[in-house]
């Protein structure tokens, strides 16, 4: 499989090694000095750029008919048009906000709990989110994921750094050198706590689950999820 990475930096580094040592071709290394030279010989694109250049990176890969896979957050304000010019092209483009496997049963873990304790209103929910320093976006993808799923199964009805109102998830965001993610939500009451927690130790986990999607999405047409690679629409 010929694959473009479209962003160079730590992560995409991390998919070369994982998709080198699965017998893949590396045909683009995208970053802010060269152009999309090689994009036409991939069979699939890997984007973990920055929130401004996903936009382009994605349409580009949509216009040239090759498949893209993006975990890049922060620009999730264009995703419907990203959606939108995919179904135009008839393309296949998949996001996720985390490629680990591991955070993918904790999105579903999350959803379950958020259910769960949709029924007993004495206990407040509230986020933490740890990045690495270098991280662009706060919250993080992840976190507002989780924070959509939350406010999918309850009341709640938005999310904040700062500030929450009654209807709102606090997420505390920090930034700290070297920490890969980690994520936590808690369910408090006057009595007790309840606390699920996922912590990743390397860029490994997300890199092998990039590298794995972009596998699946070959000769597929359409918008797509991690949910459709790990098959946990009927969990």
């Amino acid at each position: 499989m010929k694959i473009a990475l479209l962003g160079y930096g730590k992560m995409g580094k991390e998919i070369e090694k994982i998709a080198l040592e699965r017998g893949h071709e590396i045909v683009l290394k995208k970053t802010e000095e060269n152009d999309y030279k090689g994009l036409e010989h991939a069979h699939v694109a890997i984007d973990f750029s920055i929130p401004t250049a996903a936009v382009q990176n994605i349409t580009a890969c949509l216009n040239h008919n090759v498949p893209v896979v993006s975990g890049t957050t922060g620009w999730m304000n264009d995703y419907d048009n990203m959606v939108t010019l995919c179904k135009e092209k008839n393309g296949a483009f998949l996001y996720g906000s985390n490629f680990s496997v591991g955070v993918n049963l904790f999105f579903e873990l999350n959803s379950y709990l958020a259910k769960l304790m949709s029924k007993v209103k004495e206990y407040n929910v509230s986020m933490e989110e740890i990045h690495h320093t270098q991280k662009l976006d706060a919250p993080s993808g992840t976190a507002i994921s989780l924070a959509k799923d939350i406010i999918s199964e309850t009341d709640y009805t938005g999310y904040t750094l700062e500030n929450p109102s009654e209807n709102e998830i606090l997420i505390d965001a920090k930034r700290i050198n070297e920490v890969p993610g980690t994520h936590s939500v808690f369910y408090k009451s006057a009595v007790d706590e309840i606390e699920i927690k996922h912590t990743a130790f390397s860029r490994q986990g997300f890199a092998l689950g990039a590298v794995v999607a972009a596998e699946w999405i070959i000769g597929k047409k359409g918008v797509f999820g991690m949910k459709d690679v790990l098959n946990l629409h009927s969990v």
